[in-house]
């Protein structure tokens, strides 16, 4: 979890990280839970909680897809911000994590609109794609969020493009890998892929890209 951008100067930061963000107490609440756990940092934080909210929002989705769960914090933003016929469709390899989330989507009034497969991201949206009785469809979502296994990002990045529709736009997070995306000389492969995605979404005539210095770093991507 970055709290907030990895370029900013430490005045900067600290200033932003004193900002009220107004998260609601579920959030909190869940947060506080999610930071007890060894993999912690892997919890979005408020700031882009925010954000992905409004970006719900301001564009008026209604089906979103999340790819990598966790607890289920991103989740809960999301789906406060959805009109109540929204619905988030969310993928994990783990039933374990979205488990401790699942008392805290009940208390925020937001467990019916967040539906959870269980499995491989890529392989649960393939096999869906794959069956035509599926509630799972190409084109079918109008947002996005994918925080899971940086080594997958590109595949990722293909799969979200076929379940967005035109104009239908998908985030992806830490895609600054703390600046080490900055440096050519470093190849850890999750840094790599996460390099891959930045510059195919930049390089893509099929989108409209920004790579936003929040937090860890947000790949904005809008399907045209």
């Amino acid at each position: 979890m970055a709290t907030h951008s990895t370029l900013l100067g430490e005045a900067v930061a600290g200033y932003l990280d004193g900002l009220d963000v107004h998260e609601p107490a579920p959030m909190r609440q869940l947060a506080a839970v999610s930071d007890e756990l060894p993999e912690a940092e892997m919890r979005s934080s408020p700031a882009l909680g925010r954000f992905l909210a409004m970006i719900v929002q301001i564009s008026g989705a209604k089906q979103c897809f999340e790819i990598g769960t966790f607890t289920g914090y991103s989740a809960l933003w999301v789906a406060d911000a959805l009109p109540k016929d929204g619905h988030v469709t969310a993928f994990d390899v783990s039933e374990d994590w979205p488990a401790i989330g699942r008392p805290f989507w009940q208390q925020a009034g937001v467990a019916e609109k967040i539906t959870l497969h269980v499995g491989p991201a890529a392989d649960t949206i393939r096999a869906h794609l794959d069956d035509p009785a599926s509630r799972v469809s190409a084109g079918q979502f109008d947002f996005g969020f994918i925080d899971a296994d940086k080594q997958s990002y590109p595949i990722y990045y293909e799969l979200g493009m076929e379940l967005l529709r035109p104009g239908g736009v998908m985030l992806f997070d830490n895609a600054l890998r703390h600046g080490r995306v900055a440096d050519p000389n470093d190849q850890d492969h999750a840094v790599a892929a996460t390099r891959r995605v930045n510059d195919t979404a930049h390089g893509d005539d099929r989108v409209d890209a920004v790579l936003l210095p929040l937090c860890d770093g947000v790949l904005m991507v809008r399907k045209r």
